[in-house]
């Protein structure tokens, strides 16, 4: 069907609408930040490679006002281990001090020189950055009356796949019987974290795709944890076990060390720690030190940071793992709105580890929906999820 100049009518003699002077654009003035500190309590202790059993974790959340009353949210974590050394003191005093001065009076719809002025201004601050970019994308989605997603390039799939995270216990025959319980539950992808013994770990990733490999996509996750002689070790047990892939086993700091497994063993390496930024993302490509890359909400600095990455990963030819620290809806939202708009592949990651699997309590009014391991993010406005203030007031922690 061809369309004519006649077909189109156009208004020769009506102003073009003044954007910057719309009521939409005028919403979306900030008026003031709202930082909320939180403990959240796991089910059970969940350990990784760094530090002893975790009990919980430590959460910011953000509310960022605007002059027309809308309110826009975001979080991040204080999840202590390599490549992240915040604490929700370090957080706050970033948000406070410097950041809250260069947001208050700006519009939420120029976020793009927002955040590039709060990242000149607290060099490496991504923890910090991460709840003021989606609080910026979950008001941009209020004021429009659209979900995140479409904001983030319109909607790709119709629900998000995730996969599990299987902390490091003593017990391996619970360790198995949680496998066995979620793929009863109908996920089949499965991280089992490893890093503080290299033969006790290659033991029990031999165990777990013995009982499960036939049934499931099985992953080991180091969280740089091992040194080179222990990484060896690993690998010379688990290269022929038909993993999808080993996830940083040595810290951020040896990239070579990393590219040398790379070319050593037949086994797909994953980069975690050792991407913040676009640059690392360009370092491991170019020394080839891994094949797959995980992006995390607070990691990276917010839904818009990981689409960037996702987009030089892709063109670079890694596979794409979406996941995120232990954290509570919000992130998890955020992260769902980005790979729902995502129109390549995706592996199926830990993208909401904390709501599908640790945490003890969330803090929204309704849980995001999942059917098995498919996540779904619905069509509200924004980030699609609301804060239940009576929770927020519970699990405040004074600092």
């Amino acid at each position: 069907m061809k369309l004519s100049n006649s077909d189109i009518q156009v208004s020769q003699h009506s102003e073009p609408a003044n954007w910057v002077k719309s009521d939409a654009f005028q919403a979306g003035v900030i008026r003031e930040l709202e930082l909320i500190p939180l403990r959240l309590p796991f089910k059970t202790d969940f350990k990784i490679a760094f530090g002893a059993p975790r009990p919980g974790i430590d959460v910011l959340v953000l509310k960022m006002h605007t002059t027309s009353g809308l309110v826009g949210i975001g979080e991040t974590q204080a999840w202590l281990r390599q490549g992240s050394r915040d604490t929700l003191r370090s957080l706050i005093s970033i948000i406070q001090e410097q950041f809250a001065p260069r947001l208050i009076g700006k519009n939420v719809f120029n976020h793009a020189s927002i955040l590039g002025e709060l990242r000149d201004c607290v060099w490496s601050s991504n923890y910090a950055l991460a709840p003021i970019s989606d609080a910026l994308l979950d008001l941009q989605g209020k004021v429009l009356g659209i979900p995140a997603y479409q904001l983030l390039g319109g909607k790709a799939r119709d629900s998000v796949c995730a996969g599990i995270t299987l902390g490091i216990s003593e017990d391996e025959e619970a360790l198995l019987d949680d496998v066995r319980n979620w793929i009863e539950k109908g996920f089949t992808s499965f991280t089992i974290k490893v890093g503080n013994d290299p033969d006790r770990d290659a033991g029990v990733v031999e165990k777990v795709v013995d009982a499960f490999g036939d049934k499931a996509i099985i992953r080991a996750d180091g969280n740089s944890g091992m040194d080179w002689a222990g990484a060896l070790r690993f690998m010379n047990r688990v290269q022929h076990l038909g993993l999808d892939a080993v996830e940083q086993l040595l810290p951020p700091s040896n990239l070579d060390g990393m590219a040398e497994l790379a070319r050593r063993y037949n086994v797909p390496f994953m980069a975690d720690e050792a991407v913040s930024s676009d640059y690392d993302l360009l370092k491991v490509i170019s020394m080839k030190a891994a094949s797959v890359f995980q992006t995390k909400i607070a990691k990276n600095g917010g839904a818009w940071a990981c689409k960037r990455l996702w987009e030089i990963g892709s063109a670079g030819g890694m596979r794409i793992f979406p996941g995120n620290h232990p954290g509570a809806s919000v992130v998890s939202a955020a992260a769902i709105h980005l790979a729902t708009s995502w129109p390549g592949p995706l592996l199926e990651g830990p993208i909401a580890v904390g709501i599908n699997e640790v945490l003890a309590e969330d803090i929204v009014t309704e849980p995001i929906p999942r059917k098995g391991k498919h996540l779904f993010i619905g069509d509200k406005p924004g980030l699609g999820v609301t804060l239940d203030e009576d929770k927020l007031k519970r699990l405040r922690v004074e600092l």
